[in-house]
């Protein structure tokens, strides 16, 4: 490749899960007039200023009265042109421009401010940042003089994307023991991980049979890539790094193979790129070429590089034996690991404040080298106008890289409260300055282990006469025990999702949960389309209930079976339209949303709701496959899997924070009618 040119690749192809428009359809459910959570009450007019309150809460919505729209229709008009500009750009080389990443980011961190839970996901932040440096690294094609002219910063920009790999990786290992979380520290985590995450796919189902003594390797092995490798992202040996990369997309082929977690994983193997050259990424292209004789490093170097490989090779394969006591059970033939391993919860946060200044001081090392190399090329260009142009970007995009650098410091630091706390005062000033856009946050995911002793599942029961009671069959989230789990990547049923966070904790931890059954039991028929795409899957189509109820139930998955269930106890009690309860809780969190932010026009439907009447409308209710056709293109696999973190995938199915085991998402039908309470129940 030429030079320079993979860091254009990484921000250049629009992935064409961003292309995906029919995902239009689940905001209305969600966040229009008739939603769950109406989009407008967060929008609400004070006494401030229109400048004031757009500094406060960064979105585009603030303009929607000015322009004759209310905030569900503002909110698909972004949706709408996120689209057509990342398919704009995934066709045209013109629109592979930093000013469209920068539109396409704004867009996105527009709905992101309104989207409360359903949007307050750890990936959403992950894409937000993403997309901010995809602005840098990208090309601004106004002020290209010449061809495609190579630019002397770009190892510079780029290297801010490898930095961030290193702190979603780092801070997502270290957390699970800083967490406390008994089966992180016990080493069977993943005995409870593939049961129980949000959305499991069949082949959770097939893991989760393996034997422990596999499941306690596969935890140690979690640790080793997300703590002890990152460090190598920046090693200067070429091969070390080359290691890194592979071990990273081995984890998140693993994820991906096992649960539901729509972009993310494909969005973390983008930023693994960070970690390759453009000769690595050539010879995957085909256009690979034989170095010349005089061309192959110093015998001395080739040494010291081999030794340096095998010293790291060595010192990870030392330590993890000695810290999680690995050793052969020859009886077994098994390689088996001890419980707990060999240190404890002091000796491990001691070891984390020793390690995290240093870590800094090596990030910051690796971009100062990115630095000096950047102005070695602009000092090397030839004529003088030129060596000036290329030295005014370098010390331009170097300032914001460091700008970068500091801001992200304080959200990395999370993970050492005394590491936090020694960094400058102005560097906390700078990040608070900048926190409200999303330009650097905090990672941790998996941190804990949830369902442990059973999956809890919400699951909901209409009626007509509070006799007979009829579940209500969800899409894609666990039901029926006989359902096949589906393989959704890289959509995300935000509902489905957050109806295994409210199996977590009582009713009132999800006060959403409540608007969901006024919607319900109003036959709102957005929300409706959120739980089935079709109304023959949903039992009130024709009538909407008149009561409805949730009982809580443990599932379990089983060698003969897919699931097992037992019902635990009520979850939410039955309601009517009219129940002093029901509207007491509406109340509490404000959720009867009377009055819009802006004019609505005279009875017009939502460009939303005129989109899911089409017939491309309904292809984003279902998980949507059509979107890989439009990543290839003649274009190779490298370039769409870069493409995936240039911009956000506005119209993309809901996305949600990783905060347990990776989720999956089941199809089940409809049960029918059932008596009250089922005690124990296992599919046939």
């Amino acid at each position: 490749l030429p030079a320079g040119r993979l860091p254009r690749l990484v921000s250049s192809r629009p992935a064409g899960l961003a292309s995906d428009a029919p995902s239009l359809s689940p905001l209305p459910g969600l966040y229009g007039r008739d939603g769950i959570l109406p989009a407008r009450r967060m929008l609400r007019v004070t006494g401030k200023g229109f400048w004031e309150q757009l500094r406060d809460s960064p979105t585009l919505l603030w303009f929607c009265p000015h322009l004759g729209l209310d905030t569900e229709q503002g909110m698909e008009l972004l949706c709408l042109l996120g689209a057509l500009l990342a398919l704009g750009a995934l066709l045209l080389e013109p629109l592979r421009d930093s000013l469209v990443f920068l539109l396409l980011r704004a867009f996105y961190l527009s709905l992101y401010q309104v989207g409360q839970v359903f949007l307050y996901f750890q990936w959403d932040s992950l894409l937000l940042e993403t997309g901010f440096l995809a602005v840098l690294v990208a090309p601004l094609h106004l002020l290209k003089w010449r061809g495609t002219a190579w630019r002397p910063h770009d190892g510079v920009t780029f290297w801010l994307v490898r930095w961030l790999l290193f702190r979603l990786m780092f801070a997502s290992g270290v957390v699970k023991l800083t967490s406390r979380c008994p089966t992180w520290w016990g080493l069977t985590a993943l005995t409870y991980h593939y049961e129980t995450q949000c959305i499991p796919t069949p082949a959770a189902w097939l893991a989760h049979q393996l034997p422990v003594w596999f499941q306690k390797l596969s935890v140690v092995a979690t640790y080793v890539i997300e703590i002890a490798i990152p460090p190598l992202f920046f090693a200067p040996v070429r091969r070390l790094r080359l290691f890194a990369f592979y071990s990273q997309v081995l984890l998140q082929l693993l994820i991906m193979i096992t649960g539901n977690y729509n972009f993310f994983n494909l969005l973390t193997i983008v930023l693994s790129f960070s970690l390759l050259d453009e000769e690595h990424v050539g010879l995957w292209l085909g256009h690979g070429r034989r170095k010349a004789a005089g061309a192959a490093p110093p015998r001395v170097l080739s040494v010291l590089s081999a030794l340096a490989e095998l010293g790291a090779y060595s010192f990870l394969a030392y330590w993890t034996t000695r810290y999680f006591g690995m050793e052969i059970n020859w009886e077994q033939k098994v390689l088996v690991c001890r419980t707990g391993g060999s240190f404890t919860y002091h000796e491990f946060m001691q070891w984390l404040k020793t390690v995290t200044l240093p870590l800094v001081g090596l990030g910051f090392l690796s971009l100062a080298w990115e630095i000096l190399q950047a102005g070695y090329r602009a000092a090397c260009a030839r004529g003088a106008l030129w060596k000036l142009w290329g030295t005014v970007q370098t010390v331009v995009f170097a300032t914001a890289a460091l700008g970068m650098f500091a801001i992200s410091l304080v959200p990395f630091t999370y993970i050492e409260y005394e590491s936090n706390e020694r960094l400058w005062p102005s560097v906390h000033q700078l990040f608070g300055a900048v926190d409200r856009f999303q330009v650097a946050n905090s990672y941790g995911l998996f941190r804990r282990m949830t369902g442990v002793g059973g999956r809890p599942e919400v699951v909901l029961e209409g009626s007509h006469d509070k006799q007979a009671w009829t579940e209500i069959e969800f899409m894609y989230k666990p039901g029926n025990t006989s359902a096949l789990p589906p393989v959704l990547i890289p959509h995300q049923p935000r509902l489905d999702w957050q109806m295994w966070f409210a199996a977590l904790g009582p009713h009132s931890h999800s006060p959403w949960f409540a608007s969901f059954v006024y919607r319900l039991l109003q036959g709102k028929t957005e929300v409706i389309r959120l739980v089935q795409a079709e109304e023959s899957g949903y039992p009130f189509a024709a009538r909407p209930p008149t009561y409805i109820r949730a009982q809580l139930y443990k599932y379990w998955s089983l060698p003969q079976n897919w699931w097992r269930r037992q019902w635990v106890e009520e979850f939410f009690p039955v309601v009517f339209l009219g129940d002093p309860n029901l509207d007491a809780l509406l109340a509490q969190h404000n959720l009867k949303v009377s009055g819009a932010v802006g004019p609505r026009g005279a009875g017009r439907p939502g460009l939303g709701s005129l989109w899911t009447r089409s017939p491309l409308g309904r292809l984003g209710e279902a998980p949507p496959a059509w979107p890989w056709s439009a990543c290839g293109g003649g274009r190779g696999l490298s370039q769409d899997l870069l493409a995936v973190a240039s911009v956000p995938p506005f119209p993309a199915p809901p996305h949600k924070q990783a905060v347990g085991p990776p989720p999956h998402t089941p199809r089940s039908t409809p049960w029918g009618l059932h008596s009250p309470l089922p005690p124990v129940e296992a599919g046939n």
